[in-house]
C-alpha cells in the first residue's frame, strides 16, 4: 500500500520517510511532497492509498488539500500530522474527510498505528465494494440470462429495467445495433472446470475494456452483447478485440456472431441465431469467426452412409484394426470439413449413420455364428461429444464393438470360425481350401467336419449365406441389381439371376418389386 507525505518542511518530510520502517509493515513510501499543490499534481498518476499531510503549508493548507482530494478520491485515507494541539484544527479535518489527527511529536509506533488503521479501513471500504459489485454483477447477470432464456417477448417494463442495468447496451435507432456472440476457445489442455472458468472470466472482462459490452458465463463460453455501429455492422471492431484478446490469452478462440438487431425485443432473437452459428464450431473451426448471415444457404450434406463406405468400415472392425480404423475416419472428417454444403444437424445424423452401420455389422456377425448372448448397444451416444470430438467419439464406439466381437468369436469351435469369415467376405469367391487355411485345418477334414455341424456341404452354405445377403441388400438399400451382384462376389450378371430365383422363386426385380 503505498504512502505520501507531504509537507513544507524537509526536516518532517525527510524523517518521516526515512525514520520509519515502513517496509516491515507492509508499505511503500512515495517521494515526499514538498506542498499541497505538488501532492496534487503527482496523486492522479502515483494514486497513493494514505497521504499524511501538515496542516499549515506554503501555499495550500493540508485541509484544502484533503477537501479536493476526497471529493476526485472518496477512498483515499487523509492523515493530519500537525504541530498545532487544537480542537478547531481537529474539528475541520473531521469535515473535511480526515480520519486521524497526529501531532508531530508522535512517537514511530504511533504514526505506523495510524497508518494501519487507515489500510484496514480502506481494505475494508475495498473489500464491501468489491462485494456490492459482486452481488450486483450476479442480480444484473440473472436479470439478463432469464430475460435472454424467457419465451414470451420483453415488454417495455423490462426493457427499460435492461438500459437502467446496462446503459452501455441502449442503442439509438438507426445509427447501432445489437450483436450477440458466444465466443469460445481451447480449453482442453487446462483439465480443470475452475481453470476454465477463470480463463472465460478474465476473456468477459477484457472484452468489456475494448468493446461497450457485457457478457455472461454460457454453456463454456462466453456470451458477449455489444452495441456496434449500424454502417457497418460493428464487424471490425468486435472482431479485432477477439483477435486482440486471443493474443494476450494466448489461446486459440472461435467466435460466432448471431443476427444484428435494432431493438431489445429481438435479444433472444440475436442469442438463438448466435447459438446456430456457434454449433458450426467444429465444422468451421478453421475459420475462428463466423457469421449467422453467412450460414443459411448450406443445404446440409446426405445423412446416410453408403454401402460402400458400411463395406469398408465392416472390413476394418472385423480386422480389429484401430490405426486403419483411426485412418479411415480422419478421411471421412476431412471430407465433411471440406463439404460447403455441410451443416451441424448433417453431420450428426450422418455420423450417427456410421454408428448404427458398425451395430449392423455386429448383429450380422453374432447371427453367422449363432451367437446366443444378448449383445449390448454399448453406451448411449452423446450428441454434444459426437458434435465437439467426432473422431475421438466415433474411435471410442467403434473400439467397443471390437471388443464385443473378439469376446463373441473367442471360444468357438473352428467352424464356427469359418462360418463367421464367410460372412465377412460374400463379396469374393471364397474357395473351400481358403476357408480351411483360415480356422488352420487340412481341406478334407474341414469339409467334412463343416457338413457334420452345419447339415450343408460347403458350397450349398456359401451359395444360400450370399442369396440371404442379397435379399437383404435388395430390400434394405437402392443399391442396383448388378451392384448388389458385385457385393456378394458375383460378376456375371444372368448366373446371379440364376441362383437368386432357384433360392427364392423370384428374379431380384420381382423380389424387390414385391419388398
Amino acid at each position: 500500500m503505498k504512502v505520501l507525505i507531504v509537507d513544507d518542511e524537509v526536516i518532517i518530510r525527510t524523517g518521516l520517510s526515512t525514520v520509519i520502517n515502513w517496509e516491515d509493515s507492509g508499505f511503500t513510501v512515495l517521494e515526499p511532497a514538498a506542498s499541497a499543490e505538488e501532492a496534487l499534481l503527482r496523486i492522479p498518476t502515483e494514486r497513493p492509498e494514505i497521504i499524511f499531510t501538515d496542516i499549515q503549508m506554503t501555499g495550500k493548507s493540508g485541509l484544502e488539500m484533503a477537501h479536493e482530494v476526497k471529493k476526485e478520491y472518496p477512498d483515499t485515507e487523509m492523515i493530519i500530522i500537525s504541530g498545532y494541539d487544537e480542537f478547531a484544527y481537529a474539528q475541520q479535518a473531521l469535515r473535511e474527510g480526515v480520519s486521524d489527527y497526529l501531532l508531530k511529536t508522535s512517537r514511530p509506533d504511533e504514526i505506523i498505528g495510524a497508518a494501519l488503521r487507515a489500510k484496514e479501513r480502506f481494505e475494508q471500504r475495498r473489500y464491501e465494494g468489491e462485494q456490492g459489485r459482486a452481488n450486483e454483477t450476479v442480480v444484473n447477470r440473472s436479470f439478463l440470462r432469464k430475460m435472454i432464456t424467457s419465451s414470451s417477448h420483453s415488454n417495455e417494463q423490462t426493457i427499460t429495467e435492461l438500459w437502467n442495468r446496462y446503459p452501455n447496451l441502449r442503442v439509438i435507432k438507426g445509427k447501432q445495433l445489437l450483436q450477440a456472440w458466444i465466443i469460445s476457445t481451447q480449453i482442453e489442455e487446462l483439465g480443470d472446470t475452475g481453470k476454465a472458468e477463470a480463463l472465460y472470466g478474465t476473456l468477459g472482462e477484457m472484452l468489456t475494456e475494448l468493446l461497450p459490452c457485457e457478457w455472461l458465463p454460457w454453456n463454456e463460453s462466453v456470451l458477449l452483447l455489444v452495441r456496434v455501429d449500424a454502417e457497418n455492422n460493428g464487424w471490425d471492431a468486435v472482431e479485432w478485440a477477439v483477435q486482440k484478446a486471443g493474443q494476450v490469452l494466448n489461446c486459440q478462440i472461435f467466435a460466432a456472431c448471431g443476427r444484428s438487431i435494432e431493438s431489445a425485443h429481438q435479444l433472444r432473437e440475436a442469442v438463438d441465431t448466435a447459438v446456430q452459428a456457434n454449433s458450426y464450431a467444429w465444422l468451421l473451426s478453421h475459420e475462428k469467426i463466423v457469421r449467422y448471415e453467412e450460414l443459411g444457404e448450406r443445404k446440409g450434406l446426405r445423412v446416410v452412409c453408403t454401402l460402400e463406405e458400411e463395406v469398408t468400415l465392416s472390413s476394418l472392425l472385423r480386422a480389429g484394426s484401430t490405426d486403419g480404423l483411426q485412418v479411415e475416419i480422419r478421411n471421412i472428417i476431412e471430407r465433411i470439413k471440406q463439404d460447403g454444403q455441410a451443416t451441424p444437424s448433417s453431420v450428426q445424423a450422418y455420423l450417427n449413420s456410421l454408428l448404427i452401420a458398425g451395430h449392423r455389422w455386429l448383429e450380422r456377425a453374432a447371427s453367422s455364428i449363432g451367437y446366443s448372448n444378448l449383445l449390448t448397444n454399448g453406451e448411449e451416444v452423446d450428441k454434444v461429444e459426437l458434435a465437439k470430438r467426432p473422431e475421438q467419439t466415433l474411435m471410442h464406439h467403434y473400439e467397443s464393438m471390437m471388443k464385443q466381437y473378439g469376446l463373441m468369436v473367442s471360444g468357438i469351435s473352428p467352424v464356427q470360425r469359418a462360418v463367421a469369415y464367410i460372412h465377412d467376405h460374400l463379396d469374393q469367391s471364397l474357395s473351400l481350401s481358403q476357408v480351411a487355411k483360415h480356422v488352420h485345418m487340412n481341406p478334407n477334414y474341414f469339409s467334412e467336419v463343416f457338413k457334420r455341424e452345419t447339415g450343408q456341404n460347403y458350397i450349398e452354405f456359401v451359395t444360400q449365406a450370399k442369396m440371404r445377403k442379397a435379399m437383404s441388400l435388395l430390400s434394405e438399400t437402392p443399391a442396383k441389381i448388378s451392384e448388389v451382384a458385385n457385393q456378394i462376389g458375383y460378376e456375371d450378371i444372368k448366373h446371379f439371376n440364376r441362383l437368386f430365383k432357384k433360392f427364392t422363386g423370384q428374379t431380384p426385380s420381382e423380389y424387390r418389386g414385391k419388398s
